[in-house]
């Protein structure tokens, strides 16, 4: 049929006449819909993948026998009454800005299944992928200002995706901004490729329009539309490249010197800078990670968390505290540090700890959150939850519910099956 090798030919010419120029990621990313209703807030996920250890930073217990207790001492916070880790000196000091969970439980005990738990709120099927939080903040809040609405930084991790919602709601990789001369890739037009040509190319892309709409049988078989949307995905991208303020809110090296010194000179701590300035010029949800299961600490912990993990952590996560709340944006910005499970209670033979779903800590910010508080609580050897428990199906709930979204929403598969966003209830902050 000559009228559909004319479609597939002309789909052809769109790919690979303007993939080299924008991305597929980046087109994806522009079928959206627009903001939806609710809180105008959006949210840093700093993920600390690999399963950071509770005992050493969040949730100490220096009473406990020697072989559970490890080596760090808890140090006071600027909050009388609550300690944390030696580790976090600088968490220390911010303590009045942000809640510490430390009643976190869940079911799943290996990272990838783990993983797949905690960012989309379902343990992980066979036959069905469900979408993380920053793929359902997409879709519900949509764009704003031209930028992509789900940001990873440096990129897309696992159980990141998402899901059945397809590719348009995945994240979009932003790269590390800690390198030197970071630019962001689809900003900037190659050097071979300028204007002239772009325009070239979108006036073919009008006129085989033109063509198309002309013949029945092109406009019988494309019943699913699928090409306008497309054309308007390619003209959304452009105007990101065309956009100041998006180029703008990936320029970190704008920022003064004092202030990316105040975050840290490394991945973790210019990842939550630029989270940040994203944040601030319209993004939704930002995923900033420095690595899977980094924190995995089999062996070594104690040496891995003082000279590697928790310095730049530490740094970062109170400098971006302090920094929103400054700017007047902690109140609009749910921040969450935690991973995807806890490690064991018993420092095993190699001076590490293993994986421990049953408990874990995380620290949540902003967003109507109160500062200064620990929810729930764990037994004496932060073993097992005492107190207060909160299930990964209730994190996702009051991520959702921080952002203005409505967790009891159902959303239908490509098969028609329904999916409520959360299976969980928020937490009721006191």
């Amino acid at each position: 049929m000559p009228g559909l090798r004319q479609i597939w030919n002309r789909r052809d010419f769109v790919r690979i006449g303007s993939l080299g120029v924008f991305g597929l990621n980046l087109v994806d990313y522009f079928r959206l819909s627009a903001a939806g209703p609710g809180k105008d807030r959006s949210c840093i996920l700093i993920w600390l993948s690999g399963g950071p250890p509770h005992q050493d930073l969040w949730d100490l217990k220096p009473e406990a026998p020697a072989e559970f207790r490890g080596i760090y001492k808890p140090i006071p916070t600027n909050v009388p009454g609550i300690q944390i880790g030696e580790l976090l000196p600088h968490t220390a000091k911010v303590a009045d800005k942000f809640t510490i969970i430390r009643s976190m439980t869940g079911r799943e005990g290996q990272h990838e299944q783990a993983m797949t738990h905690m960012l989309t709120g379902y343990r992980p099927l066979a036959t069905l992928s469900y979408p993380a939080m920053g793929a359902v903040v997409a879709k519900e809040k949509g764009s704003q200002d031209g930028l992509p609405p789900y940001i990873a930084i440096p990129d897309s991790g696992y159980a990141y995706g998402p899901g059945f919602l397809g590719a348009s709601f995945g994240p979009f990789a932003a790269g590390d901004p800690n390198v030197g001369n970071y630019q962001v890739r689809d900003l900037r037009l190659p050097s071979d490729v300028d204007w002239a040509e772009i325009s070239d190319r979108r006036f073919l892309v009008r006129k085989m329009d033109a063509v198309f709409e002309q013949d029945p049988l092109l406009r019988y078989a494309d019943t699913g539309k699928q090409f306008p949307a497309l054309d308007e995905a390619y003209q959304k991208a452009i105007s990101l490249m065309t956009s100041a303020k998006a180029k703008k809110a990936f320029a970190i090296s704008e920022e003064p010197e004092r202030v990316r010194e105040r975050y840290g000179r490394t991945p973790m701590g210019q990842g939550c800078l630029l989270a940040r300035r994203l944040i601030e010029a319209g993004t939704r949800f930002v995923t900033v990670s420095t690595g899977f299961n980094q924190w995995d600490t089999h062996q070594n912990n104690f040496n891995r968390l003082r000279d590697q993990l928790v310095p730049p952590f530490d740094r970062a996560f109170a400098a971006l505290l302090a920094d929103l709340a400054e700017r007047g944006m902690l109140e609009s910005t749910l921040v969450i540090a935690t991973g995807e499970f806890g490690r064991t209670p018993k420092v095993n033979a190699n001076a590490g700890r293993d994986h421990w779903a049953k408990l874990w800590s995380c620290a949540i910010a902003g967003a109507g959150v109160p500062g200064g508080q620990v929810y729930g609580s764990s037994d004496a050897t932060a073993s097992e939850v005492k107190d207060r428990p909160v299930t990964v199906e209730d994190f996702t709930a009051t991520v959702y519910e921080r952002l203005g979204i409505d967790y009891h929403k159902e959303y239908q598969t490509p098969i028609g099956r329904p999916v409520r966003l959360s299976a969980g209830q928020h937490i009721r902050f006191s």
